[in-house]
């Protein structure tokens, strides 16, 4: 078995990427799903994340109008792309890889 190289994406961008994994999201969301893992970022940093996401062909995004009460607001959502979805699956390869020599390290002890 080929042992799977760094992931091309950080953690951050990870979980983003696994958020999405299955069904497109809103950002809050992602957001919500960010904060369960500990992860806090103001709103402009999640969007310079979510931007650079897109910018480098990993989701895209779309502007969709929701009822809140009596207002109508846009809101952002997101997809992954053909190219999010490899990434996901190398970065997800590369874990378990170094999981499972972790693994096989503290069997042999």
């Amino acid at each position: 078995m080929q042992t799977p190289m760094v992931p091309p994406v950080s953690h951050l961008q990870a979980l983003t990427l696994g958020t999405l994994v299955g069904a497109d999201q809103p950002g809050t969301r992602i957001r919500d799903v960010m904060a369960e893992h500990g992860v806090k970022r103001t709103l402009a940093a999640f969007y310079q994340l979510m931007a650079r996401l897109e910018r480098d062909g990993l989701v895209e995004g779309r502007y969709q109008l929701v009822h809140v009460g009596d207002q109508t607001v846009t809101e952002r959502w997101y997809r992954l792309t053909p190219a999010g979805v490899r990434a996901w699956n190398r970065t997800r390869a590369f874990y378990q890889a170094l999981a499972a020599a972790a693994d096989r390290r503290w069997s042999r002890a």
